[in-house]
């Protein structure tokens, strides 16, 4: 026979072990800032192009905690609050993360809050800056439109028509605007003239020496209430919750229940009422009577005699 191999003493698989439980972890290396903004940056790249916007700004706040003041993190979330209509949270982020070159920008986002007067003087500064760029033009033509100067805007939209390319998304934006600026101004050279003209005599003949209307006044009268006593005032009616009524049951039309219910037959003040006596005479109806319900059950009536006269006892 084959020798056996021979076997290891069980003190050596003890002193095995106990090596192995004295080995520490080694320490997981953390992963080095520049490799971490590469990995940020390809997520924010997809998260755009899938038109995740919030997400996107999340991932922007990010890239700003590992590198603060990154110019492609900060120019990113300006872009991304615009699109999402954040204009309060992007005008802070310009004024605030030094963003002094987004002139044309925070003019926008001026425009969009209604701040027209700021917006016109920003975006006079990003025109000396930048030039005339076509966002410059658009804005401007805009900014005429909502001030009232038609006539401004109107030019303005004919020059950019003349450079825009054809069948774009831009064509047709600045075709809309061109029609409502050449409305206006036909309503104002000719076509209040039309309107007075369908007014009756009667008012056109007298329209300049008219007064102007008085505005009405938009105060709400005062309701002064008068104190009432509270003695005499009537207690309010405790409405019963539906909650608590049984089914079938119409609070104030069904009668209420009988209070005696929890007694037994024999205890309430109703036993007895309407049963007959028996007779002693085999079942004769005369002189057998019915109680009064009316009178209660202390209210008896005797039975007639029956004729026939019993024996006297002696």
């Amino acid at each position: 026979m084959p020798a056996k191999a021979a076997q290891k003493p069980a003190s050596a698989y003890l002193k095995s072990s106990k090596k192995g439980a004295n080995r520490k972890a080694t320490p997981k290396q953390p992963i080095p800032v520049p490799e971490r903004l590469k990995r940020v940056f390809t997520s924010l790249v997809a998260q755009i192009d899938g038109g995740h916007f919030a997400n996107a700004i999340k991932t922007c706040d990010k890239i700003l905690r590992l590198e603060p003041g990154d110019k492609d993190a900060l120019q990113t979330k300006l872009f991304l609050l615009l699109q999402t209509e954040q204009y309060d949270t992007a005008l802070a982020l310009i004024d605030g993360e030094g963003q002094g070159s987004a002139k044309f920008e925070k003019s926008y986002t001026l425009y969009r809050l209604h701040r027209e007067p700021e917006a016109r003087i920003v975006l006079e500064e990003a025109r000396a800056l930048e030039g005339d760029q076509r966002g410059a033009l658009h804005l401007e033509a805009q900014l005429n439109y909502r001030e009232g100067e038609y006539q401004a805007a109107f030019d303005l939209y004919n020059q950019l028509l003349d450079t825009a390319e054809p069948h774009s998304e831009e064509q047709s934006d600045i075709l809309t605007n061109l029609e409502a600026s050449q409305q206006h101004l036909d309503f104002l050279s000719k076509g209040f003239l039309h309107a007075l003209e369908k007014l009756p005599s009667s008012v056109s003949a007298n329209l300049e020496s008219t007064p102007p209307p008085v505005i009405a006044s938009t105060v709400v009268p005062t309701v002064t209430s008068t104190t009432t006593d509270p003695e005499k005032a009537p207690a309010p009616v405790k409405k019963v919750r539906k909650s608590r009524v049984p089914a079938g049951v119409t609070p104030g039309v069904t009668p209420p229940p009988d209070p005696e219910r929890w007694l037994k037959k024999s205890e309430r003040s109703t036993f007895g009422l309407g049963k007959r006596r028996k007779g002693g005479s085999g079942g004769a109806s005369q002189g057998v009577t019915p109680l009064d319900a009316a009178t209660g059950p202390s209210a008896t009536n005797t039975p007639k005699s029956s004729g026939v006269k019993g024996r006297k006892k002696k």
